[in-house]
């Protein structure tokens, strides 16, 4: 599943292709079609993203808080594929197709997405209520999710997980920040310190707008580096040079012992033993 700094990147993309112009709007697959009818000609106003959701405005210009909004949740098999020029004809199950009405031409094809569906302001709203701070967001208060942690008895691990409570935080940015402070995974939330808690947060932000920078992953410090250690650039589908990620059984690039891994909050959890004590 994609995390936050893939969608507020994907938020930017579709923003510079169709924010503040007349777009084109088509459910090929048909599965979406009568919420593509009421946006199709009209103006979008721009890409929002918050945690794992985008939405896409479109406002009703003359009405006091008239609009919509397009409410997309990519879950773990969605994609969103732009491109340049007229749009070819649909391949596969094409939930929305976006185009540009005049040019330069663009346009954009949304697949499998867990969520696709059209919401007022007030319902955009509500979804948006229900998550956690985003660290990617300029209006993120992180006191609301130390208000939750600070009190919980739940793990450390499954909270950053939890959209409740920090949205956008995938099982990337989990385990490598946890890692990247020495914090053990299953200590529970209410045994954090407040200036952890803290660094953690901003340690969060800085990675994830270097996300939405380079549109990969990249968590070890300059010192850790392949070129840095001498050793081969990590090898993954994922990409990026991690530290614990998807490397259970490897030596620690710090202090050598052997990564593990086990099921946590309905993913495996990546930790070092030797860097992350009890």
């Amino acid at each position: 599943m994609p995390e936050g700094h893939t969608i507020h990147r994907l938020a930017a993309d579709l923003d510079e292709r169709f924010g503040g112009r007349p777009v084109r709007a088509s459910s090929p697959q048909g599965r979406f079609e009568a919420g593509a009818a009421l946006v199709d000609g009209r103006t979008m106003g721009g890409a929002d993203a918050h945690g794992k959701h985008l939405f896409l405005g479109f406002p009703r210009f003359g009405e006091e808080a008239g609009g919509e909004w397009i409410h997309i949740h990519l879950g773990l098999y969605g994609s969103f594929a732009l491109g340049r020029g007229a749009p070819p004809a649909p391949v596969g199950q094409v939930r929305l197709r976006l185009a540009t009405a005049e040019a330069p031409l663009a346009h954009a094809d949304l697949r499998g997405p867990n969520t696709c569906e059209l919401l007022t302001g007030a319902e955009k709203d509500a979804v948006t209520g229900r998550l956690g701070p985003d660290p990617l967001r300029a209006d993120a208060d992180p006191e609301r999710a130390w208000a939750r942690i600070s009190r919980s008895r739940t793990t450390v691990a499954a909270l950053l997980m939890d959209q409740k409570v920090v949205a956008g935080v995938g099982n990337v940015y989990r385990a490598e920040v946890l890692f990247r402070h020495n914090i053990d995974p299953y200590r529970a939330g209410r045994d954090l310190t407040r200036a952890e808690w803290e660094a953690v947060w901003a340690d969060l932000a800085g990675l994830m707008r270097e996300g939405v920078r380079d549109n990969r992953i990249d968590t070890v410090r300059p010192e850790h580096t392949p070129e840095a250690m001498g050793r081969p650039p990590r090898v993954d589908d994922h990409g990026g040079e991690v530290y614990v990620y998807r490397r259970a059984g490897m030596p620690c690039h710090v202090c050598g012992e052997e990564i593990r891994t086990a099921p946590l909050a309905a993913r495996n959890l990546f930790w070092c033993p030797g860097c992350q004590k009890p």
